[in-house]
């Protein structure tokens, strides 16, 4: 069966809030461009770069990972980056769902490490948009002051070809392996994400809530940090 579009992947759903007035504004401002490739590309670059990405301020309510949460917030990490590059694409009429993997992530701090227990980090969050006949993979999450930051390559989208982390950074180090991927869905699997971050991160989530016991550490300062020690 041929895996082409849907009316889903035009809709609104609570957490890809595409008829959201703060994402609805944010596609018409920068979605440029004569054809859906165009603005893709721009709409992708757009979130990657507007929204600091910022993992340590995780909130698994449904409220916190809704696509508009990012634009009020101002930041996000990569599963609701994700949604918002998905909302703004369907609210612009490009059809666009969601996408996950599981990947081991060589980029990573101090406080991670010990609260995660880990290098794995499950699922990471990706577009996946319709363009010139065909789904195009577009990973948002890195915004460029933070791939300067860490000395990675920025994770460029022309719509041709799929954006997706690179194996080395800058130096040569390894920084991303793809090790599972667990498809794509038309709405976010929020109830299976909060499952398999409890049993996968005991030390990551508060024990009767949603948010990252990490939320009142500063990731930014923990990245400066990294970076002077060399690790």
């Amino acid at each position: 069966m041929q895996d082409t579009p849907t009316a889903a992947h035009l809709a609104a759903t609570e957490a890809i809030d595409a008829h959201h007035p703060l994402v609805a504004e944010f596609a018409r401002s920068h979605a440029h461009g004569a054809t859906d490739r165009e603005r893709a590309v721009a709409l992708t670059h757009a979130v990657r770069d507007s929204f600091l990405y910022d993992p340590y301020r995780i909130d698994l309510a449904p409220v916190g990972m809704r696509a508009s949460t990012v634009i009020e917030n101002g930041y996000g990490w990569c599963v609701p980056k994700a949604a918002l590059l998905t909302a703004v694409c369907r609210a612009a009429g490009i059809p666009a769902r969601l996408g996950f993997a599981d990947v081991r992530n060589h980029m990573s701090t101090e406080r991670m490490r010990q609260t995660m227990k880990t290098d794995m980090f499950i699922w990471h969050g990706y577009a996946d948009i319709w363009i010139d006949g065909a789904w195009r993979k577009a990973t948002p999450a890195f915004n460029l002051s933070l791939c300067e930051k860490f000395g990675l390559h920025p994770l460029d989208f022309d719509g041709v070809q799929d954006s997706i982390y690179h194996a080395f950074d800058k130096a040569g180090n390894r920084h991303m392996e793809y090790t599972n991927d667990r498809g794509r869905f038309d709405d976010l699997p929020l109830e299976l994400i909060d499952a398999d971050f409890r049993t996968t991160y005991p030390n990551w989530l508060h024990k009767a809530g949603l948010q990252s016991e990490l939320a009142k550490s500063d990731f930014l300062a923990d990245v400066d940090q990294e970076i002077k020690s060399g690790r």
